[in-house]
């Protein structure tokens, strides 16, 4: 897990926090298998790293969030000509690429467009220096679409479950990695999801969150920037 020599190049991913409800609001949150590369057996919200097929779209990272937040949980944020995807072509895209098609070509092929107004971008986090795998990951908030539900991949996911930000941060069953919790700390104060996705828009842009580790008599201790060892 730790890295010996220079730092490991960061790899640029995505994350989606994807809300149901309204006040009170609840996050999906999906559990990783025991043997995952990255945080075995947390709950984490669905993501992943940039691949070369997203870079075939305007924003690669935006494209990055729309399609692993579809390979792993079902939910598909896109449109046909101004109609919003719905359970159906989830089920239709799925059928594709099963059969071996290509991620664009998938798309293409139903006239579907990735609707990245729907992602709203409130934080971006660097995993800290130390560690073999490295990722600056990109937090967006969205809620999901109507006429759409939960398909989990069962390779990607051993879990999963609506959740509000609070009970997930108080629940003991619930593992988190750091960034996990500390965002859902973050989104924890506003009980209404819309009101928070409009204010995370009216933002500017995150500043990007780098912690680091440190060796302390108890073992490693994550630090947020700024904060004394």
């Amino acid at each position: 897990m730790l890295h010996e020599g220079p730092p490991v190049e960061p790899r640029p991913a995505a994350t989606v926090v994807l809300a149901r409800g309204r006040a009170p609001w609840e996050v999906l949150m999906m559990r990783r298998p025991g043997g995952a590369e990255f945080a075995p057996g947390a709950y984490v919200f669905p993501g992943g790293s940039v691949h070369r097929e997203d870079r075939t779209f305007g924003d690669e990272i935006k494209a990055a969030a729309v399609r692993e937040l579809f390979e792993e949980v079902g939910v598909l944020l896109a449109r046909r000509r101004g109609r919003f995807a719905r359970d159906p072509d989830c089920g239709r895209l799925r059928e594709l690429l099963g059969s071996g098609a290509a991620w664009p070509a998938a798309l293409s092929a139903l006239e579907l467009e990735p609707a990245f107004d729907r992602l709203a971008y409130f934080a971006r986090w660097v995993t800290p220096e130390q560690l073999r795998r490295r990722f600056d990951t990109r937090f967006f908030l969205c809620r999901l679409p109507a006429g759409q539900r939960i398909h989990p991949q069962p390779d990607e996911v051993e879990d999963w479950l609506w959740i509000s930000p609070t009970a997930a941060l108080s629940d003991s069953r619930v593992t988190l990695v750091h960034a996990t919790r500390m965002n859902l700390a973050a989104l924890a104060g506003e009980s209404d999801v819309a009101r928070l996705i409009a204010k995370v828009r009216r933002r500017v842009p995150p500043a990007l969150i780098e912690p680091r580790l440190v060796q302390a008599d108890e073992g490693w201790k994550v630090l947020m920037p700024g904060e004394p060892p």
